[in-house]
């Protein structure tokens, strides 16, 4: 029975579906956009201050990567919005690059 007395849609019915779909849909993700990496040590990493510039692993122009709970799951460009950074969704991940990411 649901909250206010009517049965419960069955397991596998599209309305069990649809309930199971409405559940997930408040769950908080953490996305993240990534302009690049690079490694130094840690005595590169304490010489840094104003105006030190770290050189990345991607080329200018080339897609960003966004990342959902560490999954890269689509790429995108960077864009200005109201005078703050955004990112303009160019690429979904396809479902085959994304299992052989987890391998």
């Amino acid at each position: 029975m649901n909250e206010n007395g009517t049965p419960a849609p069955a397991a596998g019915t599209a309305a069990g579906n649809d309930r199971r779909m409405e559940l997930l849909l408040d769950v908080p993700l953490s996305v993240t956009v990534e302009l690049g990496r690079t490694r130094m040590t840690i005595q590169e990493l304490l010489s840094l201050g104003p105006g030190s510039v770290v050189e990345l692993d991607k080329v200018a122009g080339e897609p960003l990567d966004i990342v959902v709970n560490d999954r890269l799951v689509a790429r995108g460009e960077a864009v200005v919005v109201n005078d703050k950074f955004g990112i303009r969704i160019t690429d979904i991940v396809s479902k085959t690059e994304r299992l052989a990411r987890l391998r």
